[in-house]
């Protein structure tokens, strides 16, 4: 079973820590998807990531005599690996690749907004004022931050669409996660999802046995890097983080990794951002402050809303 909800004074900080390691982690995905998307193919590199992902989790799972869980939970497990470790990586991978960086941007953020508008009519979470205008805050400064990136790029419809879809499986995924942490502890549902989302990739094996022998070394590392850590490590403590909050605010608090990538570019790749990139960064952490606001004594996450249903938050 999973453990209770923590919501109040001390105990709420250990899901802000998870919360603050998955955004983090989400981040630096945008760096290695770079470097590995130049030689792998949006299906070969998620079907790559999802196997290394899964090894590391089993490994884990093994060792701390995991088990299975509750079969309560199975809907919500199968839901969120197809729609989120599989759908998700592979769309958002081709996506990415029809349209400009600034584009994907701002097209998948409005993932965050269909999170809580999906939290509200399944799980009943409401809406809140302070969220809601905490991810208007963010979204305006996603935005900014994707029209700063754009200049010059490509995009085509396509793109554009193939963009929307991720952010819709992403939401979807993540609104099916919820309610399968109310009979399976984190570590269970991540494990489970990913084994399920590498099942959902497998047809791309071939792909990637291919390509993985023509590849460059710093190429196939970050792809074992995007396994490793913001797949296996970082959504087991989004799963810890959901199971103790709302869904709108965790896709609230997502907002945070358009100024971090801007910040990791700027640091690791040299790339010095402009006025209005930097502005738009404020704005996104403004907006997840905002959000983050009064969270404290607020219900649990898990205390309405047990039907069909889960909320949804983007991973990278």
């Amino acid at each position: 079973m999973t453990e209770p909800p923590h919501t109040g004074g001390r105990r709420a900080w250990p899901a802000l820590a998870a919360a603050a390691v998955t955004v983090v982690l989400w981040a630096s995905a945008f760096v290695s998807i770079r470097s590995a998307g130049a030689a792998y193919s949006p299906g070969a590199l998620a079907l790559g990531r999802l196997l290394t992902g899964s090894l590391v989790l089993g490994a884990f799972a093994l060792v701390r005599r995991t088990g299975l869980p509750d079969r309560r939970a199975w809907p919500g497990i199968l839901c969120s690996g197809v729609l989120w470790f599989g759908a998700y990586m592979v769309v958002l991978n081709w996506g990415e690749r029809e349209v400009d960086a600034g584009t994907a941007a701002m097209v998948v953020n409005i993932g965050p907004i269909l999170i809580a508008l999906l939290g509200a009519r399944f799980l009943g979470e409401g809406l809140p004022r302070r969220l809601l205008a905490g991810m208007a805050v963010s979204f305006t400064g996603a935005v900014v931050v994707g029209a700063s990136m754009s200049g010059g790029g490509r995009s085509s419809v396509l793109g554009v669409l193939l963009c929307l879809l991720a952010a819709a499986a992403y939401a979807g995924g993540v609104v099916a996660q919820k309610p399968a942490l109310r009979y399976a502890g984190a570590l269970q549902v991540t494990v489970l999802g990913c084994l399920v989302g590498t099942a959902a990739c497998l047809p791309f094996a071939g792909v990637l046995v291919s390509e993985a022998a023509r590849a460059p070394l710093s190429a196939t590392l970050n792809m074992v890097y995007l396994g490793v850590f913001p797949t296996a490590l970082a959504f087991t403590t989004w799963a810890f983080a959901l199971a103790r909050t709302t869904a709108g605010r965790m896709g609230a608090t997502t907002y945070a990794v358009p100024a971090l990538v801007v910040l990791m570019s700027w640091l690791l790749l040299g790339e010095v951002p402009g006025p209005l990139t930097l502005a738009g960064g404020v704005l996104c952490l403004a907006g997840v402050a905002v959000s983050r606001r009064g969270s404290r004594g607020g219900r649990p996450s898990g205390a309405a809303g047990e039907g069909s249903g889960a909320a949804r938050v983007p991973a990278r």
